[in-house]
């Protein structure tokens, strides 16, 4: 297995794209701090988890707050003896429509989580990871940080942040041998897709959308979880600040 001996914390780990993460890396032999502000959420995957043979505890979790950023670090020190990889997914963003219709709590609260969560993460584990003398951060940003669309102002605002301050820490933490990367998902049929579209869920609107990928589908969850496996594996050693596309061509 390709996570053995690690340990990982995943944030917004109880839906989506982070369930797809801990239940790959548990799957892989990670020990997963299962982190989510929803606990029925959260408990469900790592009920999942450990029924499947896997590791896990859950942890409850406002990425936008230090104090329960430092509880992830001690939980998994207490649960799991160390903390190797941490990948920052947890998200969220405005419904599309008009920047200007974008109130300013919306604003903020974005930015919160999509960016303060950064901010957090890194002022609380890459002191533990120089101590240790190695670690990994996924930060999952966005094809939106990359090609932004009208509608998701300052959603892509957030996540071209995510994506910056990805490659900036990699240039700063890699003489500590902590590797940063970011991987970049293309819209997904998750909780959030309503908002995005900002039209109803409906099989011609998604159609209009998977019209702009190549590869005529939206991500899955495992899709973003096997880039998030490889980049958290030692076969990434020699990875750093890259951003990663998964995104059927949206990009090119």
């Amino acid at each position: 297995m390709r996570l053995n001996d690690k340990v990982a914390i995943v944030t917004g780990a109880g839906s989506g794209f982070g369930e797809g993460i801990a239940k790959t890396y548990a799957r892989e032999g990670a020990r997963v701090l299962v982190a989510d502000i929803n606990d029925n959420a959260g408990q469900r995957v790592t009920e999942e988890i450990l029924k499947a043979g896997g590791q896990a505890k859950f942890v409850r979790a406002d990425v936008s707050k230090s104090a329960d950023m430092v509880n992830l670090l001690s939980s998994a020190l207490a649960a799991f003896g160390g903390v190797h990889i941490v990948v920052n997914n947890a998200g969220t963003t405005h419904r599309n429509r008009p920047m200007l219709e974008v109130e300013e709590d919306e604003f903020d609260r974005l930015y919160a989580i999509n960016v303060k969560s950064i901010f957090l993460s890194a002022k609380t584990f890459v002191p533990y990871f120089r101590t240790q003398g190695a670690g990994v951060f996924i930060n999952i940003a966005s094809t939106a940080g990359i090609r932004p669309r009208p509608g998701l102002t300052w959603y892509n605002g957030s996540k071209g942040a995510v994506i910056t301050l990805s490659k900036s820490m990699a240039a700063e933490l890699g003489p500590d041998n902590i590797r940063v990367n970011c991987v970049n998902p293309v819209m997904s049929a998750t909780g959030l897709l309503t908002e995005f579209m900002g039209v109803p869920d409906t099989p011609e609107n998604r159609k209009r959308f998977t019209a702009t990928i190549p590869l005529g589908r939206f991500s899955t969850p495992d899709d973003i979880a096997n880039a998030c496996l490889y980049l958290g594996s030692d076969e990434a050693s020699f990875i750093t600040g890259a951003c990663l596309e998964v995104d059927g061509g949206r990009c090119v």
